[in-house]
């Protein structure tokens, strides 16, 4: 097996009081850039030194320079802008089909949204795209699984539009389905009743906004909770309308939520279609307007991925696992080996359908006659 040819790049820094910023306690973020490119890094004064293969080392030095790009604006480093940074970096480096030229690092222009506790900056280059969605588009899906950022970044947007007097108004809501729970009647008015279903999107709102001042939002109507079964009749306008948990609506709750689009508004759509808690056999209403809006001119549509998981990095592996699964769980049934008679199922067998997953059509399988529950 042939060796990777090394490279050995020196970065240099005009400011040491930064240095330990960038480096993290005990150089921890330098160890998280060894581990995860196979690169060594030996600082030297305010001299860094990178040894390694040439993509791992020219993705170290330009994941090292965004971070400290945002050192000298500011904006703090931990181990999650360690970790987007070397995100965003490798896909940068990558060659692209249709990209003429060698791959070069593209951070410097990135979408960088400011609220009044916090600066949000994309973590992965499917958010980079989502997050320039948002600011460009009048409507926009945000697709894929937990942790990759669609709800945040939705509400980031929206608080930024609302502050700047874009819009006028923030309009959250979500479909009020329990996931495989049944909570009964909650007490309270309207709002003391979703509350409970719209938690994330308060979590996000506090996480940019004071308290004190989301409060007093809510008060005067600038932010409003919205049920989506009292929706039917609005004209939503200058507003930022954001579904949550949109997997979970019926096709009619869709079809009725995105007719609410007013002059002036933006809408965010967010949702993950492996995740639907709806009972069984009623369709998804994103499902569905994945494929009655593919075509329609003003609708975006941002894919997530595993590869977008920002949260814990155990949560990216369990999606992996799952998605395993459930592929798995839809490969075709081996036919039967020839001679076995004209039946494809064993004596004693009845064939029953594997129920569909969001990976693929769904597929048969035989179960024995004994293990199935019989009827008097």
């Amino acid at each position: 097996m042939t060796a990777l040819p090394e490279r050995r790049i020196e970065l240099r820094f005009d400011d040491n009081r930064l240095l330990p910023l960038l480096y993290g306690g005990h150089d921890s973020h330098l160890v998280r850039i060894e581990a995860q490119l196979g690169v060594t890094l030996i600082s030297r004064g305010n001299v860094l030194v990178i040894s390694g293969s040439t993509a791992a080392a020219e993705t170290a030095k330009a994941a090292l320079e965004s971070l400290w790009q945002r050192l000298c604006q500011g904006m703090p480093v931990g181990s999650a802008e360690v970790d987007a940074a070397l995100r965003m970096e490798a896909t940068a480096l990558l060659p692209r089909p249709g990209r003429e030229g060698p791959p070069t690092p593209g951070r410097a222009e990135l979408t960088v949204v400011k609220t009044k506790r916090r600066a949000i900056s994309p973590r992965s280059p499917v958010q980079a795209q989502y997050m320039q969605a948002l600011q460009d588009s009048e409507l926009v899906f945000g697709l894929g699984p937990a942790g990759t950022g669609k709800t945040y970044l939705a509400v980031a947007q929206a608080v930024v539009m609302l502050t700047a007097g874009q819009v006028d108004r923030i309009i959250l809501s979500r479909p009020a389905v329990e996931a495989g729970e049944r909570l009964g009647f909650l007490p309270g008015d309207m709002r003391d009743k979703v509350d409970p279903y719209l938690r994330p999107l308060y979590d996000a709102l506090y996480d940019m906004i004071p308290a004190e001042q989301v409060a007093k939002r809510l008060a005067n109507g600038d932010i409003e909770v919205a049920p989506l079964a009292f929706m039917r009749g609005r004209t939503l306008a200058n507003a930022f309308v954001i579904l949550d948990e949109a997997q979970n609506t019926t096709p009619m709750q869709m079809k009725m939520f995105l007719t609410r689009l007013g002059e002036s508004s933006r809408m965010a759509i967010t949702g993950d279609i492996t995740q639907i808690d709806l009972p069984a056999g009623t369709r998804s209403g994103l499902k569905d307007a994945l494929e009655v809006l593919r075509d329609v001119e003003g609708v975006e549509f941002v894919n997530f991925t595993d590869a977008d998981v920002v949260r814990h990095p155990l949560v990216a592996r369990i999606v992996r696992a799952y998605d395993r699964r459930d592929r798995d769980r839809t490969l075709p049934v081996a036919s039967a080996p020839p001679g076995a008679g004209t039946s494809a199922s064993p004596a004693g067998a009845r064939e029953i359908a594997v129920p569909e997953t969001p990976a693929a059509a769904s597929s048969t399988a035989t179960i024995p006659d004994a293990t199935l529950p019989r009827t008097p």
